[in-house]
């Protein structure tokens, strides 16, 4: 069985060395190399052929950006970039997802050596996904330790019966790795008077006021990162900040978002799950909900959840998303109507929205 060759590329030689004993930590990963700026990984790229990259945001002689620019123009491969949690660090791995990197890896505020059985566990997650986005057969590899997975049922209840109150649509989104490509191509497309749109995508906690920022410039739409009690409009889109759970609750004349600083659900918070499950429970058949590009399965049964509730959805299609995990278990489990490829989404989902509130309204 092959291993997943690494080359770490960071012009810090405690990272270099903390990242290559990370990665050694899994049995189905082998660090090939590393190299402390881009011109040396371009040649030891050339040297060793690695599978995957960890990129650093900052290096000296030629930046992370540039370099990634470059490397997907003449020899496109798996990157996953490595930045600081700040909004500095985030705004560039924001275009570094735009440029083609698969995922990235956010180091802690405090030093890494001391988070580092929690980094590392997340580090090799995100380079074996990485590796398996390029069309090569991958066996199964033992995984490090991880936590608990709890299911929705750790924030929210299952309701017995689903809710249609308001009567006007809601737009559901979930994402994860590649999502935030793919939320900006959907809200791009999106008028400014669309129905009101929530997002969960998986993302964290310093990274997501700056994606909201940089969807609100690109979308017609006005973009926030959604606040607890915040009045859900039309023409606005809401997302999940990465400390909490978005939820939607109907307060007895509005819907309304609800953050919820419950436990991580299916390892995440905020969690699809959390969000698609409040939407079955309050919305029920006003709710149109699309799952995205994402590692994993989280949001497949919320999705299922709000298809059983009357609900429209659908699912990104395999060959425009960049990791067909989530999308690919909701369809497995019968939870979409139907599959779409990314660049049909937006208008799929206003054509739905109309169909909902034309068979609201005439009920």
């Amino acid at each position: 069985m092959e291993r997943v060759r690494v080359l770490v590329v960071d012009d810090s030689a405690l990272v270099r060395k903390l990242m290559s004993t990370m990665l050694a930590c899994d049995p189905a990963i082998e660090v090939v190399g590393t190299a402390a700026d881009p011109l040396i990984a371009r040649e030891k790229i050339k040297q060793l052929n690695p599978h995957v990259l960890t990129l650093d945001v900052e290096m000296p002689r030629m930046d992370g950006l540039t370099f990634l620019e470059n490397l997907m123009r003449l020899r496109p491969m798996p990157v996953v970039m490595v930045s600081s949690l700040t909004v500095e660090g985030a705004d560039v791995t924001l275009r570094a997802l735009e440029l083609g990197a698969v995922d990235f890896f956010a180091k802690p505020d405090s030093d890494l050596a001391s988070r580092f059985g929690e980094s590392a566990q997340e580090i090799c997650h995100k380079v074996k996904m990485a590796a398996t986005t390029r069309p090569r057969a991958r066996t199964a590899v033992r995984k490090l330790d991880v936590p608990p997975r709890l299911s929705a049922d750790a924030v929210l209840p299952r309701a017995q019966t689903a809710g249609t109150r308001g009567g006007s649509p809601l737009i559901a989104v979930g994402a994860s790795t590649g999502g935030t490509e793919a939320v900006r191509v959907l809200l791009e497309a999106m008028p400014p008077d669309a129905p009101p749109i929530l997002v969960t995508q998986h993302i964290p906690a310093a990274f997501s006021g700056p994606f909201a920022a940089r969807m609100d410039r690109c979308s017609a739409m006005r973009v926030c990162e959604a606040r607890d009690g915040q009045p859900i409009q039309s023409g606005h889109v809401y997302i999940a900040p990465g400390s909490h759970h978005l939820l939607v609750m109907w307060d007895g004349a509005r819907y309304v978002c609800r953050l919820h600083d419950g436990p991580a659900v299916n390892r995440h918070k905020p969690s699809v799950d959390v969000l698609f499950r409040s939407l079955a429970a309050s919305a029920g058949a006003a709710t149109v909900a699309v799952l995205l590009t994402g590692m994993g399965d989280d949001g497949a049964r919320g999705l299922l959840e709000l298809h059983q509730a009357g609900a429209t959805t659908l699912v990104q299609d395999e060959e425009s998303s960049v990791v067909w995990g989530m999308p690919g278990s909701a369809w497995k489990l019968g939870a979409a109507s139907e599959m779409q490829p990314l660049d049909h989404i937006a208008a799929r989902l206003l054509a739905l929205t109309r169909q909902t509130h034309v068979s609201a309204t005439s009920a």
